[in-house]
């Protein structure tokens, strides 16, 4: 059910586009104004689907009305005047339609139709992005290891990834610097950059991944390479992606 609120002066209108509108059962006539205040304090107030909205009304005109109210308070607006010279300024503030006094049932038809089906889309967009909303919580996020498993002969290493300082390219293997240890892992460094968490972990070379944790400095020489110097005092190659890699990670 639509709720409408009619807004005119003149009390003889009203009572026609009441009449009009009384055997139409998806709407529902909640309220009525006689000027501009009475409107917008309506409005302010409660909640409506539909607005009929004369013109010219003593206070405020309907344009001067609608700039006062906030969009999300703003009904589907039709406005009703005896002049037709204001149409194009009616379409001007977005208005669904304009009908001109007095009213006639068919033209009154005509607009009702135009607002059943704004109506219908209104709704089918607004359930569209629910779905999407729903779609996305149920998406799983990206999810990083916090440890990685470096097998060694018989016995395997868990390395929490926050103590990796750096990874070094090493043809299909990767070498884990963590402290003063230097493991060996069969994955590629390309591999290990798709599966660490980018925010935390960097390749500032082809040949090398950085924990921006462990970052104490980084050196730009030129406009193409550079040195990122660790808090261990090791020092790796920079290039200009690497650089801008770095950037991006720090402000996420």
């Amino acid at each position: 059910m639509l709720k409408v609120l009619i807004a005119d002066d003149e009390p003889l209108a009203r009572a026609r586009l009441r009449f009009l509108l009384c055997n139409e059962e998806d709407l529902a006539l909640e309220g009525e104004c006689r000027n501009g205040k009475e409107v917008i304090s309506t409005l302010h107030a409660h909640h409506y689907d539909v607005l009929f909205l004369d013109i010219q009304m003593p206070g405020s005109d309907g344009f001067e009305i609608l700039q006062q109210l906030d969009p999300a308070q703003m009904p589907i607006t039709v406005f009703v005047t005896a002049h037709n010279h204001y149409a194009v300024q009616a379409f001007e503030v977005h208005a669904l339609d304009y009908l001109t006094k007095p009213i006639e049932p068919e033209r009154l038809q005509s607009t009702l139709q135009r607002i059943r089906e704004r109506v219908a889309y209104q709704s089918a967009f607004q359930t569209q992005e629910q779905l999407k909303a729903a779609l996305l919580a149920l998406k799983p996020q990206n999810t990083y290891p916090a440890r990685l498993v470096v097998p060694n002969g018989t016995r395997d290493a868990f390395v929490p990834v926050d103590e990796i300082e750096w990874i070094e390219a090493a043809d299909y293997y990767a070498c884990l610097h963590v402290g003063g240890r230097s493991l060996m892992l069969r994955e590629t460094i390309k591999q290990l950059a798709e599966t660490l968490d980018p925010r935390k972990f960097v390749r500032v070379h082809r040949s090398a991944i950085v924990n921006i944790a462990h970052v104490r400095e980084i050196l730009r020489e030129g406009r193409s390479e550079g040195w990122v110097y660790l808090t261990n005092g090791q020092r790796l190659k920079m290039s200009k992606t690497g650089w801008q890699n770095l950037l991006a990670a720090n402000r996420a």
